[in-house]
C-alpha cells in the first residue's frame, strides 16, 4: 500500500519542480524535514492526507516536491511496516531496552512488557544491561533473556559492549527506552562522541529528563539512525500499545513454539490443566520470571473488550 495524494494526478507542475525520494528524519509544527541525496528540505503534507485522515510520521519514506516557488510538498508515503503512536515513529528496527543492575535495579516485569509490545510490531529487541561492573547478579539476568532469543549486551565502566551495540545501529532505525539513569546517554557518548550528551542530568538530545517538547527527530548514529523520543517511558509506550488477551502469548517469542500443544483450546497458558507452555516453565524451557511477566501482564487485560481498547 501507498499513501498517496488523490489529487495529485491533477496538479500541474512547473519544469523546475523535481521529484525526489527521501525519509521523514524530523516532523515539528506541521513542517517536516526530508533527507534525500541532494540534502535536507522543509516539507508540508499535501492537504488531502488529513482529509484521509493520515499523518506522516518521522520514518516514514516519502516523495517529495521540491518547487523552485512555493514551499516544497510530500505527495507519496510510502507502505509502512510498522509504526508506534507514542512516540510517533514509523518503520523502527530494533528497540534497545537499556536497564542497570543496580541504581535503579532490574525490573524483568518492565522489559518483558516492552519486548512483548515490540515483537507484536515486528521490531527487534535488544536487551542491554549496564553497570555490569557494580554487581555480578548480570549474569542471571543476561540468561534469562539469552534463553528466550533475544540479543543481549553487557556494559560495564571499561567500555565493553559499547562497540557490539555500535554493530548493531549500523543501516538501521533504532531507539532508545530505560528508567533515568540506566546509562543511555553514558552508553551513546561512547558509540558517538560528538553527540556530547549531558550524564547524570536533563538531556538536551536522545534521552532527555523532562521534555517540553513533543516532537521526534532522527539522528545520525553509527551508520544508522537514533530516534530521539522525547517522553518515550514504558508508561506511555504501553498506554498507546496495549495488548489484548488473545493476542499476547503471541507477543511472548520464547511461547511460539509451544502454542498450538495444549490439551485445550481455550488455554490462557496461567495455570491451565494440560497447558505446553506451564509444562515447559516446568521443565526449565521458559524462565518462571518470563512466565510471570506473562500472568501478570494477562491478568491486567483479561476483563478489556476489543471495543473498550
Amino acid at each position: 500500500m501507498i499513501f498517496q495524494n488523490t489529487a495529485q494526478t491533477q496538479q500541474i507542475q512547473t519544469r523546475n519542480d523535481i521529484m525526489v525520494q527521501g525519509k521523514i528524519i524530523k516532523g515539528i509544527g506541521g513542517f517536516y524535514y526530508v533527507e534525500t541525496a541532494d540534502g535536507v528540505f522543509e516539507c508540508k503534507a499535501r492537504g488531502s492526507f488529513r482529509k484521509q485522515k493520515i499523518t506522516p510520521m518521522v520514518g516514514d519514506d516519502v516523495e517529495i516536491s521540491v518547487r523552485q516557488q512555493g514551499e516544497n510538498t510530500i505527495d507519496t508515503i510510502s507502505e509502512r511496516k510498522n509504526f508506534l503512536l507514542r512516540p510517533p515513529l514509523a518503520n523502527l528496527d530494533r528497540l534497545f531496552i537499556v536497564s542497570s543492575i543496580v541504581e535503579p535495579s532490574v525490573s524483568v516485569y518492565n522489559i518483558d512488557k516492552l519486548t512483548a509490545i515490540a515483537q507484536r510490531k515486528g521490531i527487534e529487541s535488544i536487551i542491554v544491561f549496564t553497570k555490569t561492573d557494580l554487581n555480578a547478579d548480570y549474569e542471571k539476568y543476561a540468561d534469562i533473556y539469552r534463553k528466550a532469543g533475544f540479543k543481549t549486551v553487557l556494559c560495564g565502566k571499561d567500555k565493553s559492549g559499547a562497540d557490539e551495540i555500535r554493530d548493531l545501529l549500523e543501516g538501521k532505525i533504532s531507539a532508545f527506552t530505560g528508567n533515568t539513569g540506566v546509562g543511555k546517554s553514558t552508553l551513546l557518548n561512547l558509540i558517538e562522541p560528538s553527540l556530547n550528551l549531558p550524564t547524570g542530568e536533563t538531556s538536551k538530545k536522545l534521552g532527555r529528563g523532562r521534555h517540553t517538547t513533543r516532537h521526534c527527530e532522527l539522528f545520525k548514529v553509527a551508520g544508522g539512525y537514533v530516534a530521539d523520543t522525547p517522553g518515550f517511558s514504558a508508561i506511555d509506550f504501553e498506554k498507546s500499545e496495549r495488548i489484548l488477551k488473545d493476542d499476547l502469548p503471541y507477543c511472548f517469542k520464547d511461547f511460539l513454539e509451544y502454542l498450538g500443544e495444549c490439551r485445550f483450546n481455550s488455554c490462557s497458558h496461567v495455570a491451565d490443566k494440560g497447558c505446553a507452555v506451564c509444562k515447559a516453565v516446568e521443565e526449565g524451557k521458559i524462565s518462571e520470571s518470563r512466565h510471570n511477566s506473562y500472568v501478570q501482564m494477562y491478568n491486567e487485560v483479561k476483563d478489556i473488550k476489543e471495543w473498550e481498547k
